[in-house]
């Protein structure tokens, strides 16, 4: 059985790790993200010392974006106009198979944590279903009839427009945005709020998890009414509040406010649930994704 190499890079952290499936992961570590040469450099002398006990048919990377996705494109393989400093404009994929000489599978940060998630987790056996990480950025991934979503580029469901709510004082932490779900519901956005250095901090009962909930409850009945998804997983550090999937399944009733009545929909605590995979979703999606031939062939479509 071929062992595969994967990459969850994310904002605060890359998560990697080796092996073939959530029974069959190895030496899993945690690097934070820092500049791309540091970062970059431990993660290539882990999967150097992995080459040196297994060999490896390739790897698979969760990617955090906005990344370049068409090969048809001078910036494939890029991630792009991100607002980590200094990792703008820089070859992701190019600088891992200068370094290792293997193929590199690839694709969002969510996107990929679907594939995991389809595979192992919580949407195993669903045809539609939506993966939304709410941390350092907000972002989401779909499965859609079966297929990752992809059009002109990948989707960028963090960054939809919110009203923003009449007693939210705070502003938007995007830089792009003034009110985009990122800007507004993000863990930067609710420290920067608060004025706290880790709103994880605050208690269960503060308002800003009621406020939170009402962000992402509203974002998540655009995502319903759009893609019409089987279920929504909702992963990342700020979802470790776990009070909110309560809050935020009562919030989408009252807008919901009977306008569909679907049985996906009827038991929301079965709808909007977190991540079976927990931690290891994006890793173990980076593997499935290497793995999984006819992944790729959908990528490079």
């Amino acid at each position: 059985m071929n062992n595969f190499y994967g990459i969850e890079a994310g904002g605060t952290k890359f998560i990697c790790a080796w092996g073939t499936d959530p029974d069959h992961l190895h030496d899993r570590v945690v690097i934070p993200t820092t500049t791309p040469h540091e970062t970059m450099q431990k993660v290539i002398e882990h999967i150097r010392a992995t080459q040196k006990k297994t060999t490896l048919a390739g790897i698979g990377a969760a990617v955090f974006g906005p990344i370049g996705l068409n090969p048809e494109l001078d910036n494939y393989g890029y991630i792009t106009t991100t607002p980590k400093a200094g990792w703008q404009h820089y070859n992701f994929v190019g600088e891992l198979k200068n370094a290792t000489g293997l193929p590199v599978v690839f694709d969002t940060d969510v996107n990929v944590t679907v594939m995991g998630e389809y595979y192992w987790g919580a949407g195993r056996g669903l045809s539609d279903f939506i993966y939304m990480t709410v941390g350092t950025g907000i972002g989401a991934g779909a499965l859609v009839n079966g297929k990752l979503c992809h059009g002109a580029m990948h989707p960028e469901m963090g960054h939809i427009i919110v009203p923003k709510l009449p007693t939210d004082r705070g502003k938007s932490v995007c830089l792009f945005h003034d009110a985009c779900l990122e800007g507004l519901a993000s863990g930067p956005s609710l420290q920067a709020r608060w004025s706290v250095t880790d709103a994880m901090h605050l208690p269960t009962d503060h308002i800003a998890w009621d406020m939170e909930a009402d962000y992402l409850a509203m974002a998540l009945m655009n995502y319903t009414f759009t893609l019409s998804p089987k279920r929504i997983i909702i992963g990342g550090g700020v979802m470790q509040q776990t009070q909110l999937f309560q809050m935020i399944q009562q919030k989408m009733i009252t807008l919901i406010s009977g306008y569909v009545n679907h049985y996906y929909l009827s038991d929301l605590t079965n709808y909007i649930v977190p991540p079976a995979l927990k931690n290891n979703a994006g890793v173990l999606g980076a593997i499935a994704l290497a793995s999984s031939n006819n992944v790729v062939e959908e990528m490079v479509l």
